[in-house]
Formats: structure tokens, C-alpha cells, sequence
């Protein structure tokens, strides 16, 4: 896991949260990571002094239906997910700034709707 990588670097956010992530989720999720409907990407925003701005794209797997599915209310269920860890996410990007991993705070965001196939989860962290 990096310590001290580039955060807007897509090679760096996949190694913070990497594919196999989705398969985990689904598995824990349902017995069987077969039956996940998309595929998880964290990808770069924005940045600021004391602040990143991530997004968590869910990418619909092939034969499945995203829109189908409740991506609505998947941000209280995400931020929570001990198979996600976004909290451990969140500790490696205050340590990749500098900052004190335990006066952050982070939220995620409203799903919203790119395309039929893709949908967005904004994760926001504010680094004390």
C-alpha cells in the first residue's frame, strides 16, 4: 500500500482500492460475487490545502443492469462496509498529505447517475 504516492495518480488509487474489492463486497454481500451488478473505481477529483475530493465509480458489469439496482442508498452502506474499509482508505490518503489520519473527517456524497452504466459516489475528506 503506498505511503507517500501521488493521490491524483490512478496507478495510486488502485492500489488504495483495488479491483478485487467489488468481488469482496459482493461475496460478503450476497454468497457470491457473481451476483454484482458493477465494479468499483476510486478515482481523483480534486484537491485543495486540508481537502480531497475522491469519487467512488460504480462501473455495471457485463449482462447486468446498474440502473436496475439501488445505487440510492449504497452511500450509508459503503461508508460503513467493513469489507470496503473506506475508513482505512481515508487514513492512507491523510498520511499520503501529511495529516493526522485521526482529525479527518470524510463523507460520501449522493449517488449520481454519469450514464446507464456508470453512477458516482463522491468521497470527500476534510484533514485536520
Amino acid at each position: 500500500m503506498p505511503s507517500n504516492g501521488n493521490i491524483s495518480d490512478p496507478q495510486t488509487l488502485a492500489q488504495l482500492f483495488p479491483a478485487h474489492k467489488a468481488n469482496d463486497f459482493f461475496e460478503a454481500l450476497y454468497g457470491d460475487a457473481a451476483e454484482g451488478a458493477y465494479d468499483f473505481e476510486l478515482v481523483f477529483r480534486d484537491e485543495e490545502p486540508g481537502r480531497v475530493e475522491l469519487e467512488l465509480l460504480l462501473h455495471q458489469r457485463p449482462g447486468k443492469c446498474l440502473a436496475c439496482n439501488l445505487t440510492y442508498g449504497l452511500p450509508q452502506v459503503l461508508g460503513r462496509h467493513p469489507v470496503l474499509n473506506l475508513k482505512e482508505v481515508v487514513a492512507r490518503v491523510c498520511e499520503m498529505n501529511g495529516a493526522d489520519p485521526a482529525k479527518a473527517t470524510w463523507s460520501l456524497g449522493h449517488t449520481r447517475v454519469i450514464s446507464d452504466e456508470i453512477h458516482a459516489i463522491p468521497l470527500t475528506i476534510e484533514m485536520g
